[in-house]
């Protein structure tokens, strides 16, 4: 093996923000352009573009979210196991909600009719504005701490319920997540349109990124008073998982522990803010391609910033602190995560030389002209 389990850990953890900032950036815009949909296309031929800048590239992008399911699976199985326990519903309903969208895409241009039109695109819209809440909303209550703890044989409890995850704080990250994808999805639209699809798109932007960046901020303001997680025992990262071996304090401030012990780490929300300002910059002059660049680099810096405030929780409990998981307890073992890493070496470069040969393959402008010559092929 060339990797000790700690590196393999710490590999891991990175492979997982990988993923998950992957769907964020791929899955995001195509999410964020479907909640656009009704109301930047004002007639059907222009939500019909509006569908079709996205129409090639949309399910590729799902491979991202399954990707990172499949990882958290196989790497941190335990935080697979209180993640779905905790959020059963939420994903269930943002899973459902998703199943709209490969209906809406196949479904919607099959019958002439409005109102059949109409409701497939009321379908796309709650397929995309549901999901891009909810796991908002999920990421928040990581941050505020899940309601669980273990029992003597190891068996997980969960004490939460639904309506419990809809929290205020948890709210408030669901609204940036929301509101990121929008701005993000609306970047895309400037790339992909033309017209005055283009010009709706642009002033999207402008609405969208200032409320991502105040969205942003006021969560950093309620940092510095939200409860956050430290281990207060000693720290074994070579030894066997065992989520209860350790002892974990809750206090006000500490998830910015990290920044306080790195202070380079605060580039990282910086990044967002300037991210944010040069995407707002450049899609003033009508540079989207350069835009889009810096929307992503907003979209992984904010995910970046909550996973360097929370190392080396992934699931922090708010009812047993020691029964949180980090990192360090509630991995695979060794050999499964070095098999793994080389499958993840393989594959994952593989995935994005496809993803990026589709980019390439379909780039270009959808318009309303190329809609009316292609009706019959098109969605």
């Amino acid at each position: 093996m060339i990797f000790d389990y700690e590196t393999l850990r710490i590999i891991w953890w990175a492979f997982l923000g990988v993923l998950i900032i992957g769907f964020a950036i791929l899955g995001g815009y195509d999410l964020g352009v479907g909640v656009l949909l009704p109301f930047l296309g004002k007639n059907d031929e222009e939500r019909r573009v509006i569908i079709n800048s996205i129409g090639s590239t949309w399910e590729g992008n799902q491979v991202w979210f399954v990707m990172a399911g499949g990882a958290l699976f196989a790497a941190w199985p335990t935080v697979y196991a209180v993640s779905f326990s905790s959020f059963y519903f939420a994903l269930l309903l943002a899973l459902f909600a998703m199943f709209l969208r490969p209906l809406g895409f196949d479904y919607r241009s099959k019958l002439a009719v409005p109102a059949w039109r109409e409701n497939w695109d009321r379908a796309l819209f709650v397929g995309a504005f549901v999901p891009a809440l909810v796991l908002g909303i999920a990421f928040g209550n990581l941050l505020k701490g899940i309601p669980f703890h273990f029992e003597d044989n190891m068996r997980i409890v969960y004490f939460g319920s639904f309506m419990g995850l809809l929290n205020p704080f948890a709210l408030l990250a669901g609204l940036i997540s929301l509101s990121m994808f929008i701005m993000h999805g609306a970047v895309y639209l400037q790339i992909k349109t033309i017209g005055n699809i283009n010009e709706r798109a642009k002033k999207c932007v402008i609405i969208f990124t200032i409320a991502t960046l105040v969205l942003f901020g006021l969560a950093g303001v309620w940092i510095i008073t939200l409860d956050g997680y430290h281990i207060s025992s000693e720290i074994f990262p070579n030894a066997a998982s065992n989520p209860i071996a350790k002892f974990v304090k809750r206090e006000p401030g500490l998830w910015l522990d990290n920044y306080g012990h790195l202070p380079g780490l605060w580039a990282v929300p910086a990044s967002a803010f300037i991210g944010g300002g040069l995407t707002l910059l450049l899609s003033r002059f009508d540079k989207p391609g350069s835009a889009f660049i810096f929307s992503c680099i907003t979209i992984a810096s904010i995910i970046l910033t909550a996973a360097c405030s929370m190392f080396p929780f992934l699931i922090p409990s708010s009812i047993s602190f020691n029964s949180s998981l980090t990192v360090w307890d509630s991995s695979s073992s060794i050999k499964t995560l070095n098999v793994m890493f080389w499958v993840t070496v393989i594959f994952l470069p593989l995935i994005m030389v496809y993803t990026s040969w589709v980019f390439r393959v379909f780039r270009g402008k959808v318009t309303v002209e190329h809609i009316r010559k292609n009706n019959h092929t098109l969605y």
